[in-house]
């Protein structure tokens, strides 16, 4: 039977912090999230190896992100226990319940409604108590609760919708992966009044969220 604390805390040291995660709320987050929970019965024996873990049903196309890349975009986000945070694309809820233990609370968006169940049925069963599960379109955000202190979208995008920027308060943060594969790269997005600036956190190579794909150009 695998022992899922010792994963953790090998994820933790092995993964995390050899790839300068360096955040001691992150690593005990981490390491106290029981990771094995958000994904199929059948993957929760390879629930910590340091690669992305499909969710949900394979046609959704949805993956849990890299240990080490998800820790390594949270820090960059720098959230503080005062934020309110909104996720893009909570997927079953792993992001949520992280984030849950950094923030005062998070707004954890899913457009896939058996996703947003399985996320909501792992938080209520797992006691976590300062994140709720929403459901609409990705690409859209969730207006009604916010501005957000943070936006942290879990999955790469080829196109940032100027809505999710709308989103953010002043100063506040959004976090993303821009870009697929080996041309995919984490930049923090600042806001300092009604102006955004952007800066490169990381190379990263993460699964692209639904809704935020490039129009194909029309070729004569």
């Amino acid at each position: 039977m695998t022992d899922f604390n010792q994963s953790r805390r090998k994820m933790v040291d092995n993964q995390l912090r050899t790839n300068d995660v360096t955040d001691h709320r992150i690593l005990d987050a981490m390491e106290l999230v029981p990771r094995e929970r958000f994904v199929p019965a059948s993957k929760r024996a390879v629930a910590y190896i340091d690669e992305d873990l499909p969710v949900g049903s394979s046609e959704t196309g949805r993956m849990l992100m890299k240990p080490h890349i998800f820790g390594k975009l949270v820090q960059l986000a720098e959230i503080r226990e005062e934020d309110i945070v909104l996720i893009v694309g909570a997927g079953t809820g792993y992001s949520a319940a992280v984030v849950s233990k950094l923030a005062a609370s998070v707004v954890a968006l899913e457009e896939n409604a058996d996703l947003a169940k399985a996320a909501t049925d792992v938080l209520v069963d797992l006691g976590i108590e300062n994140a709720v599960v929403v459901e609409g379109p990705l690409a859209e955000g969730y207006a009604s609760e916010g501005p957000y202190d943070i936006v942290l979208v879990d999955g790469a995008v080829e196109v940032l919708p100027d809505a999710l920027l709308k989103q953010v308060k002043p100063d506040g943060r959004l976090a993303v992966i821009e870009g697929q594969g080996g041309a995919g790269v984490a930049k923090l997005y600042q806001k300092s009044g009604d102006a955004v600036s952007g800066r490169f956190g990381f190379n990263a190579s993460v699964a692209l969220l639904p809704g935020f794909a490039k129009e194909e150009a029309f070729v004569f």
